[in-house]
């Protein structure tokens, strides 16, 4: 699983000119799914994101977790993160993931991650054309990929 984290004072993801969900000071997280990743890939990637210590604290030193401040989530699935671009100028999506391998994985996170945040987690539609809206923090973006734990 590959994600891009940014941290945002707010973000929306809109289908067909209507705002499917929007949040304010939290996450927006991008997330790109490969047929190799598991439920162990989930539970891996949800611990590293409400861990991750991005927002400030009270010394403007980014000290604190998405659960330290009780911020929000919103979760996009991403195809476009295992875009291959090694021949040619036209990238190809071999490395991504079905969508019934990455539907329940997908699911499985966005339960997980609001579980976690004892709070409901923003979502986009999986396959929909979506436009997504957000006003970065920081800016503060991070990329993780479960491949790379070490």
């Amino acid at each position: 699983m590959r994600i891009v984290i940014q941290r945002v004072k707010h973000a929306s993801v809109t289908i067909n000119d209507v705002v499917h969900s929007s949040i304010q000071q939290g996450y927006l997280i991008l997330l790109g799914i490969c047929e190799e990743d598991t439920m162990e890939d989930v539970d891996w990637l949800v611990k590293k994101v409400v861990g991750l210590r991005v927002f400030d604290d009270e010394n403007h030193v980014m000290n604190r977790s998405i659960m330290d401040i009780d911020g929000e989530a919103l979760v996009v699935s991403q195809f476009t993160l295992y875009a291959s671009y090694k021949k040619g100028n036209r990238p190809s999506w071999f490395r991504a993931g079905s969508h019934e391998h990455s539907i329940p994985l997908y699911e499985a996170f966005c339960k997980q991650l609001s579980d976690t945040l004892r709070k409901p987690v923003g979502t986009g539609e999986f396959g929909a054309d979506m436009k997504v809206e957000l006003l970065n923090d920081g800016p503060v973006t991070i990329c993780m990929d479960t491949k790379n734990k070490e």
